[in-house]
């Protein structure tokens, strides 16, 4: 085997390596939405945070879920067909987020950068 399949396998094994991915073309996959979703949630208590993390997993269409600092209590990136799309996704299942108070909906213009590697 070569030292670089060498190294890949030994940061496999040290966990280094968590997974690997297929990168799709949204674009192609007719996903030409991207919403950047701010909620705000009523309570902080663990219950909560924990009921909203379980059910935002359950939902393909939120591709990334960050718990974030400052005004925003969680940030999601929705991934959508349309506005409409989107709008019918807001309505029936993110304004039901167990806690959810608020949602500030920010869309996304077009994509600068996109990067899938760690800086190291």
């Amino acid at each position: 085997h070569t030292p670089c399949w060498r190294r890949l396998k030994r940061l496999e094994a040290e966990g280094v390596i968590v997974g690997r991915a297929v990168i799709l073309d949204a674009k192609l996959l007719g996903l030409t939405v991207n919403v950047f979703a701010n909620l705000r949630l009523k309570q902080h208590d663990e219950e909560t945070l924990d009921a909203l993390e379980r059910e935002v997993c359950n939902h393909h269409e939120i591709i990334d879920c960050f718990s974030m600092s400052g005004d925003s209590d969680y940030i999601l990136r929705v991934s959508a067909r349309s506005i409409e799309d989107y709008e019918q996704f807001l309505k029936k299942v993110l304004l039901h987020l167990p806690g959810v108070s608020s949602i500030n909906s920010s869309f996304a213009l077009k994509s600068v950068k996109m990067a899938t590697s760690l800086p190291i």
